[in-house]
């Protein structure tokens, strides 16, 4: 039973009873919405068949994104030798003025970056105008080879052939190698059998002939003694042809001719046929071999640069390197080459006698009138150089060819050069072979850029 203390409690009583009625009422009809809001939404849910989870934002769920999967370029493949050989197979490096080549295939583009320095092969290219411009002296057929002589790298190749213009004269394997191949007989002498650039020898008659006479070993009051490296130096082809027959005799002279390459591919870039070097049982035909008075033994001209790179490089002959790198036109590397070493044919004693010997050839021998007063040249004096020169008409007797294969080698310096000059002259002798080896180490090691 309620008591009122005032007059005015049941007025209070009453209006506090009308406003507890309106509360409940308005709880009611809220919790009635809910309820409705929330079966409708689970109704539309399940209609389009959505996973709650689905609904969350990334920094609302338990777990983080998934990390979006992308695919990598693709790579570009590498150049194999074979596969580069075929793409520059039709490139025109002979007689370039240029060290970078372009190649565009149906499917790419490439750079070819050599080591031609196109300094000395703008001055070959001048040379060679100007001999195709003579009435007289005119050479039937000219190749100049020039290999950096620590690395291998060809730094100039340059000639011609009047008889073939599309023929590259520097890698035909087709000359006569007449007294180049005294390199070898003497490397095998000094390798094999202890010679030396002094060691004395003996012969009878004419430097230059070879006659069956003039090989024996009996000595007499015409018998002339000279040291192997005047013999070497003045191309004595007595001395040589007994070297071949009696010192080194048909197995050393042929195992030495193969260590240095002969009858062999070297794997390079560009196409090089073997040079042929060929033993019969004839004891004449080894005399012959030994000094080169034969048209049997032929070597092209960048061959003959090769056998000069053993000697500056302890034995190692190099394998000739036409091109530096590959690269696609969007700068990606796919070939770079890398120095080898063709073959090791004599011991690194043996090839720094060699190099005393062939320093001979130069100061007194048969390239002295070339080389004359190089030791008091601003450039050249600043150079060891040696070399070998060689003559021999072909079977014809038309052409006469003339060679130097030899080096210039900086002796306050690492850099070296080897060159190889052949010039096949018609009636009338032009420039001397070794006046252009001489021409071409004077351009090249004069300061400037290389």
């Amino acid at each position: 039973m309620y008591t009122f203390k005032k007059e005015n409690s049941w007025r209070q009583h009453q209006s506090d009873f009308i406003l507890r009625k309106r509360r409940k009422s308005f709880l009611r009809r809220s919790t009635k919405f809910a309820l409705i809001t929330g079966i409708f939404a689970v109704l539309v849910l399940t209609a389009l068949r959505l996973d709650i989870q689905d609904l969350k934002l990334p920094w609302q769920s338990d777990t983080p994104p998934a990390t979006p999967v992308t695919t990598p370029l693709p790579t570009v493949a590498k150049l194999s030798k074979p596969d580069l050989k075929q793409l520059i197979r039709k490139t025109a490096f002979l007689n370039s003025d240029k060290d970078t080549f372009f190649v565009d295939t149906p499917s790419r583009s490439y750079a070819i970056r050599t080591r031609l320095d196109p300094r000395l092969q703008g001055y070959l290219a001048g040379t060679l105008s100007h001999l195709k411009t003579l009435t007289r002296g005119k050479p039937q057929r000219i190749a100049m080879v020039a290999l950096d002589g620590r690395t291998g790298f060809i730094r100039a190749m340059a000639g011609f052939d009047l008889a073939d213009p599309d023929a590259n004269p520097c890698t035909a394997p087709d000359y006569p190698a007449a007294s180049i191949i005294k390199i070898v007989t003497a490397a095998a002498a000094v390798d094999a059998l202890g010679y030396t650039a002094a060691t004395p020898l003996y012969f009878n008659g004419n430097k230059y002939t070879l006659y069956k006479r003039q090989l024996t070993t009996k000595r007499n009051k015409y018998t002339s003694r000279v040291t192997l490296a005047r013999a070497f130096a003045d191309s004595i082809n007595p001395v040589f042809g007994k070297l071949g027959r009696f010192s080194l005799g048909r197995e050393k002279l042929n195992d030495y001719a193969h260590s240095f390459g002969f009858n062999q591919t070297p794997d390079m870039e560009i196409d090089l046929p073997p040079s042929r070097f060929a033993v019969t049982e004839s004891d004449y035909h080894l005399a012959e071999l030994g000094c080169g008075f034969n048209r049997q033994t032929e070597i092209s001209p960048l061959f003959g640069a090769m056998m000069v790179t053993g000697i500056l490089n302890q034995g190692n002959i190099l394998v000739p390197r036409m091109v530096d790198r590959v690269e696609t036109a969007d700068k990606d590397l796919i070939y770079k080459s890398q120095k080898a070493v063709y073959k090791t044919p004599i011991h690194p004693n043996a090839a720094r006698e060699m190099i005393r010997i062939m320093q001979k050839t130069v100061s007194s021998g048969t390239a002295r009138k070339s080389f004359r007063g190089y030791s008091r040249d601003k450039v050249l004096s600043t150079l060891t150089i040696g070399g070998k020169t060689g003559s021999l008409y072909n079977k014809q007797r038309t052409v006469k060819y003339d060679w130097f294969t030899g080096f210039g080698k900086e002796k306050s310096g690492n850099s070296s050069l080897v060159v190889t000059v052949v010039v096949g002259h018609r009636k009338y002798i032009g420039t001397r072979a070794s006046t252009h080896a001489r021409n071409m180490l004077k351009t090249y090691f004069t300061p400037g850029d290389k």
